[in-house]
């Protein structure tokens, strides 16, 4: 096995390993019926979302190690498209995500009670719609990562 296809193992399980659980990270928190409840699922979000960060940053090393061992890729629009789809996905968490997350996370350190106030129905409907833009976004890279249509 050719250290090139080493790479592409290594790049598909990234995939699997940091793009899987980042497809259940909103479904974790939308259940959640209590404030009790709901600061666990965001506990365990947070740990899910560990493997999402480090199955990325494996993802970008990998697929650009590609890129500079085969040079083809940078004039092959496929590539070109996913990486400029992956970099905004990158940039949207400290651009977007975290600024919706920040009253989330005081709403969740600062309420009393076990009832969910109606302000984190409004912020969390903004983070996860921003979210899911991002998951479909994740499913074009994917899309042209396998197809490759042009």
């Amino acid at each position: 096995m050719s250290f090139y296809m080493i790479l592409v193992l290594i790049h598909i399980f990234a995939a699997i390993v940091g793009l899987g659980p980042g497809f259940i990270m909103t479904f974790i928190v939308t259940k959640a019926s209590t404030m009790t409840e709901l600061r666990h699922a965001y506990y365990l979000r947070n740990r899910v979302h560990i493997f999402v960060m480090v199955g990325g940053v494996f993802l970008f090393v990998t697929g650009m190690w590609m890129g500079l061992i085969n040079p083809n890729l940078f004039f092959q629009w496929w590539y070109i498209l996913s990486l400029i789809l992956f970099l905004i996905t990158l940039a949207a968490g400290p651009l977007v995500l975290k600024p919706l997350s920040t009253p989330i996370k005081q709403i969740l350190a600062e309420h009393k009670g076990e009832d969910i106030p109606t302000t984190y129905e409004t912020y969390a409907k903004r983070l996860f719609l921003c979210e899911r833009i991002l998951n479909i976004i994740f499913l074009i890279i994917i899309f042209l990562m396998i197809v490759k249509p042009f």
